[in-house]
């Protein structure tokens, strides 16, 4: 799966911000016993069982910042179980010790927010192209256009604020791609110079994912909408409609897409070669 936010609701604190909303020290001591709360590190406590990431941040010293944010604001980051907490330290972080730490911190200086929240969705992207690569930035860049949670002014400060590659990207990205395996197809397809329609309408078959050229029919299955018989049942009578009236269609899942994206490409290209994404 691609960018699933983090259903977390824990509220990470300090200890002197318990205190000046009007918790006294018994009431800290008694919750800490009971499992109200729960102590990350000294003086820092979460009010409920926070996500791995979340804790890791708040442990060591600083916020979530690059792919571990933008899970946390929905935006689409490949999934990687085994991918370490990226923690924004701002210009002025103190790194803590803690058991088991894999930390990646981020020291790029930015504005205070609040002491365990997340950084701005800009700064976030501007994170990801310098520690993950275009490709990455260009994925989570669409997700946050499409999700409406990057503003006009947030694109021109990181369009300020990157370099010639993270331009391009933002020059070729688009508002409406649905998924982040739409994004990462279009990407990776990029350097073949076609011509690709996306979310195009097609009589007696509906919207579809991509159109190459005039007949050539490319949908990008994510497992949570495709999976069950229903669904699959619903592809097949799409396939066979579009099929009947001329257009062939190339189905990818993400474990293709995601990881054997050669025999992807080879598959999308060798039609291509073949002429049959156009219409003789």
């Amino acid at each position: 799966m691609m960018g699933d936010m983090c259903e977390s609701d824990a509220e990470i604190t300090t200890y002197a911000q318990l205190r000046a909303v009007g918790h006294t020290r018994h009431w800290i001591s008694a919750s800490l016993d009971a499992g109200v709360l729960e102590r990350i590190r000294r003086g820092v406590y979460a009010s409920c069982d926070p996500c791995p990431a979340a804790r890791a941040a708040a442990a060591h010293g600083g916020m979530l910042g690059c792919v571990s944010a933008a899970r946390h604001l929905g935006l689409w980051v490949l999934d990687d179980e085994d991918e370490p907490a990226h923690v924004w330290m701002n210009r002025g972080g103190h790194r803590q010790e803690h058991p088991g730490c894999t930390c990646v911190e981020h020291w790029d200086e930015g504005p205070d927010t609040d002491a365990f929240g997340v950084p701005s969705v800009p700064r976030v992207l501007r994170q990801i192209l310098a520690c993950k690569g275009v490709e990455t930035f260009f994925v989570a860049l669409e997700s946050a256009l499409y999700q409406h949670k990057i503003t006009r002014a947030g694109l021109a400060w990181l369009r300020a604020h990157v370099n010639d590659a993270g331009r391009d990207a933002m020059d070729f990205a688009r508002r409406d791609a649905e998924s982040g395996l739409e994004s990462l197809l279009r990407w990776r397809l990029r350097r073949h110079g076609l011509a690709i329609a996306a979310q195009v309408f097609i009589v007696s078959v509906g919207r579809v994912d991509f159109l190459i050229g005039d007949r050539l029919i490319v949908e990008v299955d994510g497992a949570p909408n495709h999976d069950d018989a229903t669904h699959r049942h619903k592809d097949l009578s799409r396939d066979a409609n579009a099929a009947t009236w001329g257009y062939i269609t190339l189905r990818f899942d993400y474990a293709q897409i995601v990881h054997d994206w050669p025999t992807v490409e080879a598959a999308i290209l060798a039609q291509i070669a073949a002429g049959n994404h156009l219409r003789h």
